[in-house]
């Protein structure tokens, strides 16, 4: 199943509010909109793909425990990023000190604020153009570290404010770097 997306400008402006109680009324499906208020309903994960998005995210909330250094989010929480889209990565990270500064109420929704760190895992239906375009709007709205993880070419992009992308093919292993100290992430049983 491919993600279907819906544009709305000029036709109807979704507030944020309102897009927040469409999430809630549509609890079955995941949303996603961009800068320009259209709205993508995702599709579901298929079984694999989903296998290993829970492992890398526990993989990261493992790490974070031990660390206790920021928070640790899974697919289904959206952020509002700065340039307006409301994104929800496979996995996230924030620093403690960023999340601690946003509201209770800002928490309790859709968070205002643009992870320190996401991951992206393609399943078999995602776009690599669509998906490497949500990866640089990312880094656009100040992620400091992402991966782009796709399973089908043995390939990781990674993305870093102020580089160019770097494409590993294969790798065994990633490595948090400055953004998550020491966090190593084992990448054989994805492959």
């Amino acid at each position: 199943m491919n993600s279907l997306t819906v544009s709305l400008d000029s036709v109807l402006e979704i507030t944020d509010e309102q897009f927040f109680q469409l999430c809630q009324k549509n609890s079955d499906l995941r949303f996603e909109r961009n800068a320009q208020g259209d709205i993508t309903i995702m599709a579901p994960e298929g079984g694999d793909t989903g296998m290993h998005s829970l492992s890398l995210g526990a993989d990261l909330v493992i790490w974070n425990r031990r660390k206790k250094l920021g928070v640790a989010f899974g697919s289904s929480t959206g952020f509002k990023l700065p340039n307006g889209a409301n994104r929800s990565p496979d996995a996230a990270w924030i620093v403690k000190e960023r999340w601690e500064a946003l509201t209770p109420e800002q928490r309790e929704k859709f968070p205002p604020i643009c992870p320190d760190f996401v991951i992206e895992l393609m399943s078999p239906s995602d776009s690599l153009k669509t998906t490497q375009a949500k990866m640089q709007e990312y880094q656009d709205n100040g992620t400091r570290l992402g991966w782009l993880i796709n399973r089908k070419d043995r390939q990781v992009e990674i993305y870093r404010i102020g580089k160019e992308v770097e494409i590993l093919r294969s790798p065994i292993s990633l490595s948090g770097e400055d953004v998550l100290p020491e966090f190593v992430l084992n990448l054989e049983s994805i492959w």
